[in-house]
């Protein structure tokens, strides 16, 4: 069964909860686990929670967990997200449904970072539907740099 996992600061808080919402929905097997913000509060910090979803994304080694976070810009998430060994997290700043398929082909990313100030709503559910659905390629050259990147 698949574990989707969500956490997101201030400013995401609002499509976070609209994704949860969804997925719960579209999703009612999958498990689904929040690691906040659980409620709005503009003096709260990003790496409070995503370094939590981070450190048991990290530890458990489950190629059929993915994650969404969330934030204004998405980067300083990602940054964060992307200290923790085997977890590959790719920024989503614009509203190209191309960039999302290809950080899961290409990259194997296990977490989306949505940059909250520069997408839609519907484009999240939808990023979401395409990243869920989206299987890495296992294309040699691209195993090959996911090697590296693990080795790292």
């Amino acid at each position: 069964m698949m574990k989707i996992f969500l956490a997101t600061d201030h400013a995401g808080f609002e499509y976070k909860e609209y994704l949860k919402a969804f997925l719960r929905e579209r999703y009612p097997d999958f498990e689904l686990q929040d690691f906040g913000a659980y409620e709005y509060n503009s003096e709260d910090d990003y790496p409070d929670f995503i370094s939590r979803l981070s450190q048991e994304l990290s530890s458990l080694k489950d190629s059929d967990t993915r994650a969404f976070i969330f934030g204004g810009s998405g980067q300083g998430e990602a940054i964060v997200a992307n200290r923790y060994k085997g977890v590959r997290a790719a920024v989503i700043a614009c509203d190209n449904i191309d960039l999302v398929r290809l950080a899961r082909e290409h990259n194997n990313a296990n977490v989306l970072s949505f940059g909250a100030r520069f997408i839609s709503k519907e484009f999240v559910k939808k990023a979401a539907l395409v990243f869920l659905g989206t299987d890495f390629s296992y294309e040699s050259r691209h195993a090959r740099r996911i090697s590296k990147i693990d080795n790292v």
